[in-house]
Formats: structure tokens, sequence, C-alpha cells
């Protein structure tokens, strides 16, 4: 080898944890990130003094996320409690149920089964459970796919992500003070403390040679990157809305719309440092039906937005749109797992992390678990015998 460093291409969630891994076994590590701010998808937007995010900062505890490993990544992290619950369903009447229909919490308690790969979500659930349950147990755990049609996916993989969310078991989950945002600066500090050198503006057009290469990137860039057309996935496509209103005790804090795939969340019920003194913050998001304009789920979002917010036009201080396509994580076709993601080793001392790599988990953790397997395996392969810290 010509060069006795890791080159770790990106500087979101995958790229700082493949960063911080690699350089706690001693290994030099240059980290190279296209914009001017690290954090990819989980950097905070401008819009002080309220922040909003790209995508939810949650912990969870329960595998296959590596919590103790993730905590020790981003120490210092402030976890913050939710001051109290709103309802957990909506289907699309007034007014709001504070329950989940009786076929829903059928689903909910039937976490002894075991779902196929092959088959398809919706018709191994409608055997079940029938077909209103199938497409409400799919439109609940739209939060997590983005996608309106997610009882086409793989009954193992729908099934596993309900149940991990809504299954019987508490949800085991942290909320960290300050969102991504927070952990993204203290990575970027424990990064930095380990002697990363780090490039923001650097974007890299070029495969680096001479050692190994951590490419953390969306799929579509890490194909263009590597001149590889088989990096590709499954992902969803939804609409979303954050909003900000004068805090208001009739306000809904949490539903999902088991109807039409929606979903809502306060930001501020778990983290009241987001937003200004009497405004809480809401995401809401709507997956895109097939062959539906941006402009009509938007429509879609405002009347379930309206539901949940009383008054909310005359109340908003701050609000902003936005879409999300193909950068929402992995998703499993009936057939497949994650196995059949691309790989992390791409041969030639390359690496692959990322939220649609072949690793474990939901989203982040897809990403996390990726980056610590590129990490082991670049690292052994610049300084043969030796690991990670286990």
């Amino acid at each position: 080898m010509t060069t006795d460093h890791i080159t770790v291409v990106g500087g979101g969630i995958a790229g700082l944890t493949a960063a911080i891994a690699c350089a706690e076994t001693g290994v030099p590590v240059r980290l190279h990130e296209a914009h001017h701010t690290l954090g990819g998808r989980g950097r905070a937007t401008a819009a002080a003094p309220r922040r909003p995010r790209r995508r939810p900062r949650l912990l969870r505890r329960r595998p296959p996320l590596p919590l103790a490993e993730a905590a020790r990544l981003h120490r210092r992290t402030r976890l913050a409690v939710p001051r109290r619950r709103g309802p957990p369903a909506l289907p699309r009447r007034r007014p709001p149920p504070r329950r989940p229909p009786l076929g829903v919490l059928r689903a909910q308690a039937a976490a002894f089964r075991t779902a196929p790969v092959d088959l398809d979500f919706h018709t191994w659930a409608t055997r079940l459970w029938g077909d209103k349950t199938a497409r409400q147990v799919a439109n609940a755990i739209s939060v997590v796919t983005y996608t309106a049609d997610t009882g086409s996916l793989s009954a193992a993989f729908v099934f596993g992500l309900f149940q991990r969310v809504l299954g019987p078991r508490v949800p085991a989950v942290r909320w960290v003070r300050g969102g991504w945002q927070e952990v993204i600066d203290r990575m970027a500090e424990q990064a930095a403390a380990l002697g990363v050198i780090i490039e923001t503006g650097s974007r890299v057009t070029e495969l680096p040679t001479g050692g190994p290469v951590i490419v953390a990137t969306e799929l579509a860039s890490a194909r263009a990157l590597l001149h590889d057309d088989t990096l590709t996935g499954h992902s969803g496509d939804c609409v979303l809305l954050d909003i900000a209103l004068t805090t208001d005790r009739r306000d809904t804090l949490l539903a999902f719309d088991l109807d039409e795939g929606g979903f809502h969340e306060s930001y501020t019920m778990q983290d009241d440092t987001i937003a200004p003194a009497g405004e809480s913050l809401y995401q809401l998001q709507m997956p895109l039906r097939a062959g539906e304009s941006h402009t009509s789920a938007h429509q879609r979002l405002s009347y379930f937005a309206d539901q949940l917010l009383p008054d909310r036009l005359a109340r908003t201080t701050f609000q902003r749109t936005a879409t999300a396509k193909g950068r929402t994580g992995a998703l499993d076709l009936p057939g497949h797992t994650w196995r059949d993601r691309p790989a992390v080793d791409r041969g030639d001392n390359v690496y692959l992390a990322g939220d649609m790599v072949a690793a474990p988990g939901m989203r982040g953790e897809i990403a996390i678990n990726s980056a610590l397997e590129a990490a082991r395996r670049a690292v052994s392969a610049l300084r043969p015998g030796l690991a990670l810290r286990p």
C-alpha cells in the first residue's frame, strides 16, 4: 500500500461512525464531506431559532442497534423524555380515536407469529386479520417505510418493523436533546479529538487509490463514484410538513393515519429546546400514491394537519414543506432480506456504508451497523491483526 490511512467519503451518521471506529484503533483517518457542514440527512436545517431536521432523532434500545456502541461514539449526548402521549391512531373521521381499531390491536398482540419472507405483507396479513386490518397495519408502519404501498413489501420485513415500533412491548426509545444535530456535533468533536482529518466542502469525484476507502454516501452517489450500476435499492417517496405554532393544549401530539398512511409528531414534546418558548414544533408526513402529484399529496397532508392542530393557520409562526424520494432507507421486497442489499465489501479495499446497505436494523441503525462493519474490514485491510474496540 502506498498510503497509511483510511479514507472516508461522506460525513453523515455512517461516515462519522466509521471514521471514529477506525480512529479509535490508532489508524489515521481522513474524512471528506461534499457540503460545508457535517451530518448528511441528520443535519438540522437553517430555521433559527427553530431546529427542524430531515429525519427523526431517536435511538432504539432493542437489537439490532448496538446502543452501547452508539452511545460511546457520540458521548455526552443528553436524553429527553416526552411530556405526555397523544392518541396512538387516527382513522379518517372525527373526533380522532385514542385507541387503535380492534383488528390492529390483534396484529399488535401477535408478536409470536413469524411472517414469511417470500410473500407480500398485504396477502399474508389479509389471511390472518382481513383486508381492512391488513391495510391499516401497513399504513401504520408507513412512518418507517415512507411509502403508500407498504403492503407490497415482504411480509417478514413489514411485520418485523410493525412489531418493533407498535408491538406489545413498550418501544424502548431515547430522544436526544437537540436532535440528530446534537449527535453529529458530539461525533464531530470526538472524531477531531481522535485525530481524524475532516475536510468539508470536499467533493470526491474519483475514487481515492492506495488505501482502504469507506464510501458512506447515498446509494446514488456511491453508484456514480464507484461506476457500479448494481448499487440500487428500493426506497420510499413522501411529502413532509414542518410547522411551528403557538402552543395550544388542544393540539394532538402524536397520530398515525391508518387510512392514508400519514404520521404526525410533536418534536417539542420530547425536547422543548428546539423551538422558542411558547411554541410547539411538529413534523407531518404523507406517502405518495402511485402516480400521485406532490401537490395532491400536500393537499392530503394539509387536511391531516387541520384535524390535529385546531386553528393552525392563525397560530402558525413557521412552516416549510419538503419531499423525500429515494432517501428514506432500505425497503425489502418479497423474497428479499437485508442480506440481499448491496454488500459492505465491494472488493479492492472499498467498503460501503449507509442506510440502504446489507446490514440489519431500520434506517439509522442500518447506517451505524454497516459503518461499523466497513470500519472493521478497512482496519483489518490496512493493519492485519488490528481490531476495533470490542
